[in-house]
């Protein structure tokens, strides 16, 4: 049924760690069968979980033929594998004393490493078109980069820095952004070293954490306007996207799995007008290559202005063949006029999206709809033009000609 209406389904699968009930797989047989014998090995000291033997080949078996099932007999598309990082270190969360090294000493667990090996071709052979996303917290290199380099052969790596560090950014009062704007601009030093996902996740809307909504600074307006720059931005900006399901409602407190998502919150007009430009991010993402082709490759990025930290404005230009498209974000609540960028070719530039526009609930400050570079070298360009930069907005031009 998703897939006659053109929905895509991605499911968690976990086989990193699972649960003691004596109902399922702990001391299966009365032995530790799946799991490790020796707790330093085969218990989670955090989750209170077992974990896997993967230096038994019936349990990677069980584990595999578990994904092929899950791929072809339920037709997923994408296996999200959770807590990656805690599979491959010994060390995961354990004290000096706690962990047991591999058999030269490190802190790699090797069986661990070869059965995401193994996973990944298993799953890129024999399910063409399916693809899978490592949720891996560290800075373990080559998790996208193919076996035969060395790599995990994972699709995809969740960007947890780029999310840690831009909902930080986003939750500082603006008057203080300016002393934070390296929170936005340090992932883009090592976004080509992996293939990467943008995640706004369920991991930063529990456990105390407050809602997406909650976390923005300042009014009620003020805090949708943050909301629709930030999502804004995850469009704009290289790697694929993700958003935790109700982002779309912005829900003024955090997700929790026993209450329903906030459905009758979709009348009220911000969410409304938010939910009309989740609606128009996705068109434009859709009909502009530029934002997507090239997103590992290091093409189609470049900035033309991050280092303005006093006005808290970032700029910078997607671009792929002959489509080239302009963004600049105002984090502040002041408006900036005649504001001076850098353009990288003569002709028309037309605006494309406003998250301040009144069709999204935005305070619809007038900005001009089409531009004109002037020959003015700014930026490194060899032209230029003044915008008007909207409060707390993102805005995007396209150039035409």
């Amino acid at each position: 049924l998703c897939h006659q209406n053109d929905i895509g389904v991605i499911i968690d699968w976990v086989p990193s760690h699972f649960p003691k009930d004596d109902f399922a797989l702990r001391r299966f047989d009365g032995t530790a069968l799946y799991e490790h014998d020796d707790p330093r090995r085969g218990e989670h000291p955090d989750w209170g979980t077992l974990i896997f033997n993967y230096g038994r080949n019936e349990v990677c078996n069980f584990l595999l033929a578990n994904a092929l099932f899950w791929l072809r007999e339920f037709h997923i598309d994408g296996l999200r594998v959770d807590a990656v990082a805690s599979m491959i270190y010994l060390d995961y969360s354990r004290q000096n004393g706690d962990w047991l090294p591999n058999q030269w000493g490190g802190k790699e667990n090797v069986e661990a490493l070869v059965f995401l090996q193994n996973f990944n071709e298993l799953v890129h052979n024999e399910c063409p078109g399916c693809f899978t996303v490592a949720e891996e917290s560290t800075a373990w290199t080559g998790v996208t980069a193919p076996r035969s380099q060395g790599g995990l052969g994972f699709t995809f790596k969740w960007n947890m820095g780029w999310m840690h560090d831009t909902l930080m950014y986003f939750s500082k009062d603006p008057v203080h952004r300016k002393y934070h704007q390296n929170d936005l601009t340090f992932a883009m030093l090592y976004e080509h070293t992996e293939r990467f996902i943008m995640p706004l996740s369920h991991d930063e809307v529990v456990h105390g954490k407050g809602s997406l909504l909650s976390k923005m600074p300042g009014d009620l307006w003020q805090q949708f306007a943050n909301l629709r720059t930030l999502y804004a931005y995850q469009y704009s900006r290289p790697g694929k996207k993700l958003l935790f399901m109700g982002s779309e409602i912005a829900s003024p407190w955090e997700w929790y799995y026993a209450r329903s998502l906030d459905w009758h919150f979709t009348q009220d007009h911000f969410r409304v007008g938010l939910m009309k430009l989740l609606e128009d991010l996705g068109r434009v993402y859709r009909n502009y290559p530029c934002l997507w082709r090239g997103d590992d490759a290091g093409t189609g990025f470049r900035w033309i202005s991050c280092d303005d930290y006093e006005n808290s404005v970032l700029c910078y230009l997607r671009y792929w063949e002959s489509q080239n498209l302009i963004v600049a974000l105002n984090l502040t609540p002041i408006p900036r006029e005649h504001y001076r960028i850098g353009l990288p070719g003569v002709g028309k530039y037309v605006l494309r999206l406003n998250t301040d526009a009144a069709v999204y609930e935005g305070g619809g400050y007038p900005v001009v709809s089409e531009i004109q570079p002037e020959h003015h070298a700014y930026h490194g360009f060899g032209q230029s033009a003044c915008l008007t930069l909207p409060p707390l907005s993102t805005i995007i031009y396209e150039k035409t000609e």
